[in-house]
Order: structure tokens, then C-alpha cells, then sequence
């Protein structure tokens, strides 16, 4: 007790001493003899110890040779059928898709993955029944219990000449009997020769027998087991089979014959154990190399590589595997088989019942899956409550799929433009059916067309931003099931919208960069859907669309109908733009009219003209030439025949405004009228109307110093201050590049700071107007959308900045003139440009009063009550420091000429 006690305390040393188990000067370690005798303890105790304190005995060097060599073996071996962890490396190079993309799933041997591992002690329980056929030996034990006249309790053990010595009794030769025999003969004994006594006679713990496992397995040796033990927990104990040893030829020799063969494939598929039977001492289990095996993959339950006993059918083999899958397809079972002539043969079965097959070694059984193809099914996507695929019957309609227009179809579904994808041949093309889902849904003839197998019903959402999607949804009173499809909606993510597209593409034959591509090939061969898609107003991004907006699920679907086109089969699209509500291509509907091109852009918008569109085309015969045909769009709108509007291939339809159409065009008044405000104007009015409406000026009203803005103006300004400003930008970085120029007082960053606070000026957009003249009629100004007029209050006050000592302002006075503004202002500074002065009027208009003569500059009529006087900088200025610098180096250079002209 008091080693343990001592080797514990060492561990738990060690725990807060990492320097101990590395063997470092920094701690105390363990002295030789103390690990000798820690050695020396029970395996179970060693255990015990290291796993309570956390201590691992290989650190410490405690493992004994044999055990130390086992470790490393076990950790240099690997095994085929055991995953390692090499498969893993390298993963954190890999890109995402890479990473989550399934792995094909590797065929292994059938059944090794039973005894997988490491030699285990996996033996029968002690208290497990006993056989009667058991044959008692040497070692054996058993427990006899005497009840009646005499009580009598003990476990009696067989000695090694094989007899069992009973207290009170002459002892028996019970070596090489069956326990049942054992049994009844202590029973007899006792009874005969204890007058009045009974036995109960049990067996206690059985004796232990030395075997040999040899051949293919895992650790071939001799290995103690307990006498119960079959030959499968022998093959336990020593690990189990290598990579090629046989499962169904396990072999049973005793006294150098052959008494049983063990074939595992019954044990593991039929969980018949009869052939696994009990060893005796001196037995040698021996496992033969693996025989032919054949390879089953593909549609069965469990794939894998299993090995022929003899005359194993296709039958059989489909049984070892589990039997087929629900998805698979045997009519096209696939065989490689190997040859011999360092070249690979295929062979075709078709499994049946009566399907003749021998398996040969080598031999590779694939079992492919059936076509996800449907058939005799639709399919339902887009903005419905209920997507997916559907059972088809002959005679079926649209109407069969929405029986209620409100509970099958999304809030935010278009109930009036849905299409039908169908294919019409061999190769897959497809060709366009639109419908109203509202008139299908009411049984009308023309949108409630019959389905065909392998139909794909397409329904749209009305909307085709994500924002006016959103707004829309917000104002409705939504059921509870309506909320939950409205956060699915939400939740379209890029990955759902990924499948989307495959599924809608007809069996994943277009790749998306190929389809963009394609189209984008067409569209250069159509100048006038080219054009609508150049000048559409605004342009989205992926992202910015709706759910099931026509952007996104057409997409897939004009790409199709791109691809399919040939020198013999136009391309079956249109184009629309104008007063719709979405421009765009759309495709081709069979049968398609001008009122179904209407209903596929969302339909006319209310400043739509409806006596006159207009139809570009391509005329059949010479695919170059264009025509204009121009029609009746009221007429359109209410024909539902194709002979006098129908539309053909790579049409452009035009839908024209309302001439003169506008909307609500506004201007605000701000300031010293009698009702100022926000006013409504016809396009065109003048601004002498609107101020009429407004009732005139008040009594404190200035209207020579008005304000008028105007957003078109102030745009225009923008452009130019924005221009300008790259401008200097750019003619200051390539001064920068420009050794010789250093005559610039600011640095390159300097001069990048003012350019930039430049850049964030913003544009007014002022219009200079003669308020009063306007308003008594003498000048006409026609009002634009968004137009301000600022009408200030009277100022009675004259401006002075600039060069000036004191920039303020002043009480006008009409006796002063501009030098008195000046002068009361402090005077010029030494920097200002007396002969650039200039007054900014009240209005905004810019005079310039030294244009005339002296005494026509100094006239007080030149100023009026809130006029500024702008003192400008003078550019050209030489302070007095450099202006005699420059005048001495001037007269020091002629002296030194006239020094060298009187020397001569």
C-alpha cells in the first residue's frame, strides 16, 4: 500500500509538472527504480492509477517492450477497410463546393468490418449456460448443494487427473464426460450413498483451453481462451481477419483434420450460427487466403465486394447485397469483366427470373438507377402554395391544379399571365402555351388547356422587385398560412434558387453561362429587342428581383428556346417595351396574339395610347428586312384571333404615351405670397398663373430678390461642377509627373484636399428671373415638375465681402455710393483687385460697374437694397519682399554687365 501510495502521489506530481513527463531538468522525475516498481504493479491497477489522473503511461515510458512494439505496429499498420485519417488532409485547400460535394462511396470487402481493430478479449460470459453436450475436463468446476438430512454447500474443482473429489465421498473419474452425464452421475452418488440427502449439483467456473489461430489473420498466435469459446471467439481474440483472408472458408482442424469449415457469409446475411462450434484444447483455427470475389455496386442496398464459394448465381450475389433498391433499373445491369489479355470486357444482363449469369473473379456488377424522368405526372412551380409534381391522367385540365384561385396561388401570384413548358419531340425542345390561372380557374376554353404528360405549369409574380414586393405584401390582410408563405418567400435562397433552375430547365441540359451566352448571341441578331433592353429606365441587379419575378423565371426558359432555334426553326421569342409594366423579352406562345404579348408585360399602364402600336418585324423570306406594322391597339385588346394580330418570331411590339401625357406635376411657392404651398400644374403653364393662384405678393414681400430653382438646371450644374473637378484632378497628377514644375506653393495632398472638398459641392440649380416683370406679364417663364420659388422678405441692406479689411454689411443708404460701401468696410486690402469689382443683385444678376466711365461707376443708382459688392483677389499681386528680391538681382546683374563692358 505504501508503493501505491508513492506512485500515486508521482502521478499526480507529473499532472502539475509537465517538465515530468517530458523528462526536462525542470522537475523532479521519477527515479528508475520507482518506475520499476510501478511496473511491477497489476495491468488493472496501472490503468487504474493513469486513467484517474489523467495520466498517459505511454508518455512516461511505463509500456513494456512487447506492448510499446504492439502500440507502434498498430500505429505504422493500416488496414484497407478501416477509414484513416489521411483522408481528411489537404481539405482546408479545398473551395466550398469541393468540400460539401458528396463522395462517391468506396467499395469495400463485405463482413471485415465485423472484426475491425485490435485483438480483444471477447470471450463468453461466466454465468452463461453450459451445453450439456459440454465435455468436462481438467480445471473445470462445480457447485454442489446437499439438502435434506445433511446440509452441505462447496465448489468442487476437477483435478488434472480428471477426477472430482466430493467431501464425505469416494471421488469420481469425470475427464472427457458431457456435463449432463457429469450431473447425473453426483446425483446418483449422492443419493446412494446418503441415505436422505438430495443434490443440486450446477457448473461453476469452466477451465481455460489453448488454441492456434493461424492463416490470414490479424495477429496469428496461440491464445488462452475459456473452454466455451467457438471459433468465432477465437478469431475475436486475435483481431479478426487480415485484408485477404477468406470469410467463408474458415477452418476447424483438430488432430490434423478438418472436422468443420466455418463460412461467416451464414452468420452475418442469414444469422445462422450452427456451423460455429465450440473449440477444444490443442484446436487450430486456420484461415485460408480470400477466394474469387466479385464486385456489386450501383442501386442495391449494401455495395461491396464479396467473395464466391463455388456456384453462386446473379440471384444469390443481389441477396448478399441486400437485395435492390426502390430506384433501381436491372433491365440494364452492366458487367466489366477482365479478360486476360490486359483489356476489359462489358457484358449486358437484363435480370429476370431466369437470367443466366456465372460470376467470374474479378468481376464488377453494376446496378444503374432508374431515369428521374416522370411519367404520366406535371409539374407545379413558381408562385404557388402548393409546388411540386402532380399525377396526370388523359383529358386532365389547368383547372384540375386550381380548384381555388385564393388558397392555390400566392398573394403576390399574377392571376392573369402563366405559361405552360412542353415538350413536342424526341430531343427534348419545347414549345410556350400561356394562360389566365384566374379563366382557368373559371373554366374558360381557351385558358383551360388539357395537360400533356411532363407538362411544367409556370406561375408569375405580379411584381418584379424585391421592394415592391415587400410594400405590397405589408398592405394586405394576410391569413396566418399566408404570413408562413410570405417568410418562405423571404427565404429564397441562392441555393433553392439554384435547384429552381435546374428543375425548370427541362433535365439540367443548359448550363446557366451557356444560356446568358446563347441569348445574348440572338439578342445582337434582333436591333430592336436589343434596343428595348438598352433603354429600359433602370437596371437591377440578380438580387434586387422578386422571388418569382418574370426576370428570374424566364430566364431558363428563353435560353431553351434560343438553343433549340435553327436555320430552319426561328427563334420563338418576342419583345415589348412602351407603356407596359414590364419590358422585356418574353417567349413565343403558340398561337400568340398582341393581347397576350399585353398580358405577358403585366399589362398597359394608364397613359397608354390606345388607337395606335406599333409591330417591327422581320419578314420571313429575307431575314434582313424589317417592316412597321402599325395597328389598333383597342381593337388588339379585344380580338382574341390571331389572323389580323397575331405575333411571330422576334417581333417588337411598341406601346405609346399619351401625347402630352403627364403626371402630377408639381411646384412649390415658398415665402411672402398670399398662399404659399405646393401647387398642381398642367405641363407648360406659366409661371404668372401660379401666382395669380397663390394670391399675388404680400405687402412685405421683395420679389426683386426672388429665388427660382430648377432640378434640371441644378442636374446640368452637377455634371459640370462634377467635371470639372476630375478635370483638375486630372491635370494636377500629371503636373505631378512634371519635375521642371515646381513653382506651386501647395503640395500634391494639399491640392488632393481641396479638389476633393470641391467635389462635395452641391449644385443649386438657380435660375436668374425678373420677378416682376413675370408677374405683371411682360415675361413668360413655362413651369417645369419640381420648380421652388423663394419669395424673401423686404431687406434694406447693402453686402461688402472680399478684399476688404472688414467684410459686413450695411444699412442702405441711396446717398452712398459703391467706394462708401467700400470705405465703410475698412478699404481694400493690399491683395484686392480694384479694377475686377462686381455687384451680385438681389435676383441673382451679376453687374459689373466699371464697364462705363469713372463718374458712371460711383453712381449710387447702381445698388439696391439687398445687392452684394464683391471685393475679387488679385491673382497677379507681388508682395514687396519678392518685388525687391527680383528688382536687386535685376540691377546686380546689369552692374556686373557694365563691369564687363568697361574692361574691354
Amino acid at each position: 500500500m505504501k508503493l501505491i501510495k508513492l506512485i500515486t502521489v508521482l502521478l499526480v506530481f507529473s499532472i502539475a509538472t509537465p517538465s515530468f513527463s517530458q523528462g526536462s531538468g525542470q522537475g523532479v522525475a521519477p527515479t528508475e527504480q520507482q518506475l520499476e516498481q510501478f511496473k511491477k504493479l497489476p495491468k488493472a491497477q496501472q490503468k487504474a492509477l493513469a486513467e484517474k489522473y489523467g495520466i498517459d503511461l505511454d508518455s512516461l515510458g511505463i509500456l513494456d517492450g512487447g506492448q510499446a512494439q504492439d502500440k507502434e505496429n498498430r500505429d505504422q499498420e493500416s488496414r484497407s477497410i478501416l477509414p484513416r485519417d489521411s483522408d481528411n488532409e489537404g481539405t482546408e485547400n479545398l473551395t466550398d463546393e469541393e468540400k460539401f460535394k458528396p463522395k462517391e462511396e468506396e467499395i469495400k470487402p463485405f463482413g471485415y468490418e465485423l472484426f475491425s481493430g485490435e485483438p480483444t478479449t471477447f470471450t463468453p460470459s461466466e454465468n452463461a449456460l453450459v451445453p450439456n453436450t459440454y465435455v468436462v475436463g481438467a480445471g473445470d468446476s462445480f457447485t454442489i448443494n446437499l439438502y435434506g438430512k445433511e446440509s452441505f454447500n462447496d465448489e468442487v474443482i476437477v483435478d488434472r487427473e480428471g477426477r472430482l473429489a466430493i467431501d464425505k465421498l469416494q471421488p469420481v473419474n469425470v475427464a472427457g464426460m458431457q456435463y449432463n452425464e457429469v450431473v447425473e452421475l453426483i446425483k446418483n452418488k449422492i443419493e446412494q450413498e446418503m441415505i436422505g440427502v438430495k443434490a443440486f449439483v450446477s457448473m461453476g467456473k469452466t477451465r481455460t483451453i489453448r488454441v492456434m489461430v493461424l492463416g490470414e489473420a490479424y495477429k496469428p498466435g496461440a491464445y488462452t481462451i475459456p473452454s466455451l469459446s467457438s471459433i468465432t471467439h477465437a478469431l475475436f481474440v486475435s483481431g479478426g481477419l487480415s485484408d485477404i483472408g477468406s470469410l467463408r472458408n474458415i477452418q476447424l482442424k483438430r488432430a490434423g483434420e478438418t472436422i468443420q469449415i466455418l463460412d461467416l457469409y451464414d452468420l452475418l446475411i442469414k444469422g445462422d450460427s450452427s456451423d460455429d462450434v465450440n473449440l477444444k484444447p490443442g484446436d487450430v483455427v486456420f484461415i485460408p487466403p480470400v477466394g474469387k470475389q466479385v464486385t456489386v455496386s450501383g442501386e442495391v442496398r449494401r455495395p461491396a465486394i464479396f467473395e464466391l464459394k463455388g456456384s453462386e448465381s446473379i440471384d444469390d450475389l443481389i441477396a448478399m447485397a441486400g437485395g435492390l433498391n426502390a430506384q433501381a433499373y436491372p433491365q440494364k445491369t452492366v458487367v466489366e469483366r477482365f479478360t486476360g489479355n490486359s483489356s476489359k470486357t462489358i457484358l449486358q444482363l437484363e435480370l429476370t427470373e431466369h437470367t443466366q449469369y456465372i460470376a467470374k473473379n474479378g468481376d464488377t456488377i453494376k446496378i444503374p438507377a432508374s431515369s428521374d424522368e416522370l411519367d404520366n405526372a406535371v409539374t407545379l412551380l413558381g408562385a404557388v402554395t402548393y409546388p411540386g409534381n402532380y399525377s396526370w391522367t388523359k383529358g386532365d385540365k389547368i383547372s384540375r391544379l386550381f380548384t381555388s384561385i385564393k388558397s392555390d396561388l400566392l398573394p403576390t401570384a399574377d392571376y392573369d399571365y402563366a405559361l405552360v413548358v412542353r415538350e413536342f419531340n424526341e430531343k427534348g425542345d419545347i414549345e410556350i402555351h400561356q394562360f389566365s390561372p384566374l379563366e382557368a380557374s373559371k373554366n374558360n376554353s381557351k385558358s383551360n388547356i388539357e395537360l400533356q404528360p411532363r407538362d411544367i405549369i409556370v406561375v408569375f409574380s405580379r411584381f418584379q422587385t424585391k421592394d415592391e414586393e415587400e410594400t405590397a405584401l405589408k398592405t394586405l390582410a394576410l391569413t396566418k398560412g399566408q404570413l408562413e408563405l410570405r417568410e418562405k418567400i423571404k427565404l429564397w435562397n441562392k441555393y433553392e434558387e439554384k435547384q429552381f433552375y435546374e428543375f425548370i430547365d427541362l433535365g439540367g441540359s443548359l448550363e446557366k453561362e451557356l444560356a446568358e451566352q446563347l441569348a445574348e448571341e440572338e439578342s445582337k441578331k434582333i436591333t430592336s429587342i436589343t434596343d428595348l433592353l438598352n433603354n429600359q429606365e433602370k437596371e437591377l441587379k440578380e438580387s434586387d428581383y422578386a422571388a418569382f419575378s418574370r426576370e428570374k423565371l424566364l430566364k431558363p426558359i428563353v435560353a431553351k428556346l434560343n438553343q433549340q432555334s435553327t436555320y430552319r426553326s426561328d427563334v420563338k421569342i418576342f419583345g415589348i417595351r412602351g407603356e407596359v409594366r414590364f419590358s422585356g423579352i418574353y417567349p413565343l406562345p403558340v398561337n400568340a396574339t398582341v393581347k397576350e404579348a399585353v398580358l405577358a408585360a403585366g399589362g398597359l399602364k394608364e397613359s397608354t395610347y390606345l388607337d395606335k402600336a406599333e409591330i417591327t418585324r422581320y419578314d420571313n423570306q429575307k431575314k434582313s428586312s424589317l417592316e412597321h406594322v402599325t395597328i389598333n391597339l383597342n381593337e388588339a385588346l379585344a380580338s382574341d384571333t390571331s389572323e389580323k394580330f397575331g405575333i411571330q418570331s422576334k417581333d417588337s411590339i411598341s406601346i405609346y404615351p399619351i401625347p402630352n401625357w403627364q403626371k402630377d406635376l408639381q411646384i412649390e411657392i415658398v415665402g411672402e405670397v398670399r398662399f404659399p404651398g405646393v401647387y398642381s400644374i398642367r405641363k407648360g403653364e406659366d409661371l404668372t398663373s401660379v401666382l395669380q393662384r397663390a394670391g399675388g405678393f404680400t405687402e412685405f414681400s421683395y420679389p426683386q430678390g426672388a429665388i427660382f430653382t430648377r432640378e434640371s438646371i441644378r442636374f446640368q450644374e452637377q455634371q459640370q461642377l462634377n467635371k470639372l473637378s476630375e478635370d483638375l484632378r486630372r491635370d494636377i497628377a500629371t503636373k505631378s509627373f512634371n519635375s521642371s514644375i515646381t513653382d506651386s506653393s501647395l503640395s500634391y495632398k494639399d491640392m488632393d484636399s481641396l479638389i476633393t472638398d470641391l467635389a462635395k459641392v452641391r449644385a443649386v440649380g438657380r435660375l436668374v428671373i425678373d420677378l416682376p416683370a413675370i408677374e405683371r406679364g411682360k415675361e413668360h417663364l413655362p413651369l417645369q415638375n419640381q420648380d421652388v420659388l423663394y419669395i424673401p422678405t423686404k431687406s434694406n441692406s447693402i453686402s461688402v465681402v472680399g478684399e476688404v479689411n472688414f467684410a459686413t454689411s450695411h444699412i442702405y443708404n441711396a446717398g452712398l455710393s459703391l467706394d462708401d460701401y467700400i470705405n465703410r468696410s475698412g478699404g481694400y486690402k493690399q491683395r484686392a483687385d480694384e479694377d475686377r469689382i462686381y455687384i451680385i443683385k438681389a435676383s441673382g444678376l451679376v453687374e459689373v460697374p466699371n464697364e462705363g466711365s469713372w463718374f458712371a461707376a460711383n453712381k449710387a443708382d447702381h445698388l439696391n437694397p439687398g445687392d452684394t459688392i464683391v471685393v475679387p483677389l488679385d491673382t497677379e499681386h507681388v508682395d514687396n519682399l519678392t518685388m525687391w528680391s527680383t528688382a536687386t538681382q535685376i540691377l546686380y546683374q546689369m552692374g556686373v554687365a557694365l563691369a564687363a563692358i568697361s574692361s574691354l
